[in-house]
C-alpha cells in the first residue's frame, strides 16, 4: 500500500506541470462565425519555447471535424465574407498538390491523412495522374481583414489541365470571381497556361499568378515572371512564389485570395436563382446536383423548378462539399454546394440550367456554351445481348460528363451501338476507361473520325460524322469537300524548331505565327486539319522534342480539301465499322497500313480471306490470308495421280462453298490496333 501511495504521489507531481495548460474554446452563443466549429485547443507554456503543436497545420485554421452540418452556421457568411476561386494551370504544374496544401492549411483535411491529390477521386485519375473532373471544396479561414480578425468562407474548385477537358474549366470559371494561375517555376508558361489564362480573362476574373515548384534545382522564378509580363501583361510583383510540396510560401496564398478577389455579386433579397454546374448519379439518392446560388437562398423542403425542362422538385437535402457532402439545410447567396431534389433521370439535370422557386418568375442565367465535339467514335457492346446494359451505363456516365454527345446507330458488322462525340482523343479514352471501371461494360470502339461536310451538284449538303453513312457512289456529282481545322499553339525549346516545322508540314499545316518567348523557347501557331492531329500528332510531337513540347488547339472552322472515302472489304463485303475518310494524297499509304494490320489480327479460317482497301470501286491495297489446309493426300500411299487430283478438287470445291457461307470474325484487338494507327 505504501508503494502504491508513493507511486500515486510521483505521478501527480510529474503531471502537475500540465495544469498550466489553458483551455481555449468558444461557447456556442451565436457570436462565433462557425458555431462550435473549432476543436478546443490546449495551449502549453512550452509552446513559447518552440514546441510544435501537431493539432493544427496553421494557427489561423479552423478545423471542422464533423459528420453533419449542424455546427456550421452559413448565415454568418454574407456575400462580402465569401470568395469563390479556381486553380487553373497546364498539365502537371501542381494544381492538385496546391489544393491539398490549402485544404490542410484551413484544417479541412488532416495533414498526412488521406491520399495525395485528395480531390482526384476517380480511379482513372489515380491511375493516370491527371485531373479529369473539376472538384469543389468549401473551406473556412480566419484572416485579419481591415483591422479585425474575420472568418471567410472560401470555395475552391480544382480544374483539369489537359486541353481535352477545357469544357470542365470553362464551367468551373462560371461559378468563380477569381483564379489562381499556377505556373511551374522550371517549365515556365506552357500552351495550356495560355489557353486557361484567356478563358479566365474573357470571364472577367481576377487572376493571381502563382509560381509553383520553386524548391526544384532547375527553378528560375525570374524567367517565369518575365514570361508572365511579356505574354499576359501581369505585374511580376503580384506573383506569389510557392512550393506546394514543401509548403514554402503557402501562407501568402489565402490572404491574396481574400484581398484580391472580389466577393460574389448576388442579391440576397432577390428571388432564388441557382446555376447547375455539374451532376452525378447516386444509387440511393438519385441525381446529386452541384449548384452555385447566384441570388436568394435555398432551404431543405423548398420546391424548385427547372428553366430548361419546366419540371418541379422538392429539395430533400442541401449542403456544402467540405470536401465530402456535409448537409447544412440551407445555401445562401454566393455560396456553392449541392442539392438533392429527387431527380431520377439523368436527362433532367442539364448542366447550365437555372433552378428557381416554384410560382416565381425569374430571368434565366446565361448558362454555358454548348460543347464543341471534335472527335466522333462508335461504341458497341462486345456481346450483342449487352446493349441495354451499355445504354444504362452510358446514360449514368453522361450525367457526370455533360460534354459527351450520344446518338444510337446500327452497324451491319457490329450490331446496335452508339455514335459518341468527344472533345478530344484523351477525353474519348478516359470515357471508355470509366465505362469499364465504374460500370463493368465491355465495349468495342471504332476508329475515331471528325465531322466533314460534302456538297453536291444539286445544292444539297451532307454532314458526315460516321464515314459509313457517306455513299461510295453518290447519285449526284460531288462539288466540294470541307474538313474541320484548328489553330494549334505549340511551345518548344528553340533547338527543336526544325523538327516541329517538318512535322507540321507533313500534316498539311499552315504556319500562322512564329516568335521567341525568350532566348530558350519558341512560340508557334499553325493552322492544321483536325483529322491530322486527332490520333497521334501529340505523341509524335512529344517524341521529336524529347517530351518538352506543350500543345493546345482551338476550333478554326472548315476549309476546302480533297477527300475520299476509304472502304475496307473482307471477301468482297464492306465492313462499315472500318470505313474512314482520308485526304486523297494519303489514301494509298493509309489503305496499305490498314490491310497489313488486319492481316496480323484476323484469325485464319478453313477458307481463303481477301482483305482489300478500296476507293469506290477501285482497289488500292490488298492482302490475302491463306486458308488452313488439311492434308487430304495423307492416306494415299501410291496409286494413280488421278486419285490424288480427285481428292484435291473435292477439297477445293468444299472451300469455295465455305467461302460463300462462312463469316469472318473481327477480333476486338483489330479495332484497337486500327485506333492507334489510323
Amino acid at each position: 500500500m505504501v508503494c502504491l501511495s508513493r507511486a500515486s504521489k510521483t505521478l501527480k507531481s510529474k503531471y502537475a506541470q500540465f495544469s498550466h495548460f489553458i483551455f481555449i474554446g468558444r461557447a456556442n452563443n451565436g457570436t462565433a462565425p462557425v458555431a462550435n466549429s473549432c476543436n478546443s485547443r490546449l495551449v502549453s507554456p512550452y509552446s513559447q519555447l518552440g514546441w510544435r503543436q501537431n493539432a493544427f497545420f496553421c494557427s489561423h485554421s479552423c478545423r471542422h471535424s464533423i459528420k453533419d452540418g449542424s455546427s456550421i452556421d452559413l448565415s454568418q457568411y454574407p456575400c462580402d465574407k465569401i470568395r469563390n476561386f479556381s486553380i487553373i494551370a497546364h498539365v502537371d504544374h501542381g494544381k492538385s498538390t496546391l489544393a491539398d496544401r490549402l485544404l490542410e492549411l484551413t484544417g479541412t483535411i488532416r495533414k498526412g491523412h488521406g491520399q495525395p491529390q485528395y480531390l482526384d477521386k476517380l480511379q482513372v485519375e489515380r491511375e493516370r495522374g491527371i485531373t479529369v473532373k473539376a472538384q469543389t471544396a468549401t473551406m473556412f479561414h480566419k484572416h485579419n481583414f481591415l483591422g479585425s480578425d474575420t472568418y471567410f468562407l472560401l470555395n475552391l474548385i480544382d480544374t483539369p489541365g489537359h486541353v481535352d477537358f477545357s469544357y470542365e474549366v470553362s464551367r468551373s470559371l462560371a461559378a468563380c470571381q477569381g483564379a489562381l494561375l499556377v505556373v511551374d517555376a522550371a517549365q515556365g508558361v506552357q500552351a495550356q497556361t495560355v489557353a486557361n489564362f484567356y478563358l479566365a480573362f474573357e470571364s472577367n476574373l481576377a487572376i493571381i499568378p502563382v509560381i509553383n515548384k520553386i524548391d526544384q534545382p532547375t527553378a528560375d522564378p525570374d524567367r517565369v515572371k518575365a514570361q508572365l509580363k511579356s505574354m499576359f501583361d501581369l505585374d511580376p510583383s503580384d506573383a506569389l512564389l510557392t512550393s506546394a510540396k514543401t509548403g514554402q510560401g503557402l501562407e501568402k496564398v489565402l490572404p491574396a485570395v481574400i484581398e484580391r478577389i472580389p466577393p460574389p455579386p448576388g442579391k440576397s433579397n432577390s428571388p432564388l436563382r441557382m446555376l447547375l454546374l455539374d451532376s452525378y448519379y447516386d444509387e440511393y439518392k438519385g441525381v446529386i446536383c452541384h449548384v452555385a446560388v447566384v441570388d436568394g437562398a435555398v432551404r431543405k423542403g423548398d420546391k424548385i423548378s427547372s428553366a430548361a425542362t419546366g419540371r418541379s422538385y422538392e429539395i430533400s437535402d442541401v449542403g456544402i462539399m467540405h470536401p465530402e457532402l456535409i448537409p447544412t439545410g440551407v445555401l445562401l447567396t454566393g455560396q456553392v454546394g449541392y442539392v438533392v431534389s429527387g431527380m431520377r433521370s439523368t436527362k433532367e439535370a442539364r448542366v447550365g440550367d437555372t433552378l428557381y422557386h416554384c410560382r416565381s418568375t425569374v430571368e434565366p442565367l446565361p448558362g454555358f456554351k454548348p460543347a464543341k465535339h471534335m472527335v466522333f467514335s462508335g461504341l458497341y457492346p462486345a456481346d450483342g445481348s449487352d446493349f441495354e446494359a451499355l445504354n444504362h451505363a452510358i446514360e449514368r456516365l453522361t450525367c457526370n460528363d455533360a460534354s459527351v454527345s450520344v446518338t444510337k446507330e446500327t452497324s451491319s458488322a457490329l450490331g446496335m451501338g452508339f455514335r459518341c462525340g468527344f472533345l478530344g482523343l484523351l477525353h474519348m479514352d478516359v470515357f471508355h476507361q470509366r465505362l469499364e471501371q465504374e460500370h463493368e461494360a465491355h465495349v468495342i470502339s471504332t476508329v475515331p473520325t471528325v465531322p466533314y461536310i460534302f456538297e453536291y451538284s444539286d445544292g444539297s449538303k451532307l454532314i458526315v460524322q460516321n464515314p459509313a453513312t457517306l455513299p461510295s457512289n453518290p447519285k449526284h456529282r460531288l462539288t466540294a469537300c470541307l474538313e474541320p481545322t484548328v489553330v494549334a499553339t505549340i511551345i518548344i525549346p528553340s533547338e527543336y524548331v526544325g523538327s516541329v516545322i517538318t512535322l507540321c508540314s507533313e500534316r498539311r499545316g499552315e504556319q500562322l505565327e512564329y516568335s521567341f518567348i525568350d532566348s530558350q523557347r519558341a512560340f508557334m501557331k499553325y493552322r492544321l486539319p483536325l483529322r491530322e492531329i486527332v490520333v497521334d500528332f501529340y505523341n509524335e510531337l512529344k517524341s521529336i522534342t524529347s517530351g518538352y513540347a506543350s500543345f493546345d488547339y482551338e476550333d478554326a472552322g472548315y476549309q476546302t480539301s480533297d477527300l475520299v472515302k476509304l472502304d475496307v472489304l473482307l471477301n468482297g463485303q464492306s465492313v462499315d465499322a472500318m470505313a474512314t475518310i482520308v485526304h486523297k494524297s494519303k489514301a494509298q499509304r493509309v489503305g496499305r497500313e490498314l490491310v497489313e494490320k488486319l492481316k496480323k489480327f484476323i484469325d485464319r479460317q478453313m477458307f481463303e480471306i481477301t482483305i482489300q482497301a478500296a476507293i469506290g470501286s477501285k482497289v488500292i491495297a490488298r492482302e490475302t490470308l491463306s486458308a488452313m489446309r488439311k492434308n487430304v493426300l495423307a492416306k494415299c500411299y501410291g496409286g494413280d495421280v488421278t486419285r490424288k487430283r480427285k481428292l484435291l478438287e473435292k477439297q477445293k470445291e468444299g472451300k469455295r462453298r465455305m467461302k460463300r457461307v462462312g463469316s469472318v470474325d473481327i477480333p476486338q484487338e483489330a479495332f484497337h490496333e486500327l485506333l492507334k494507327s489510323s
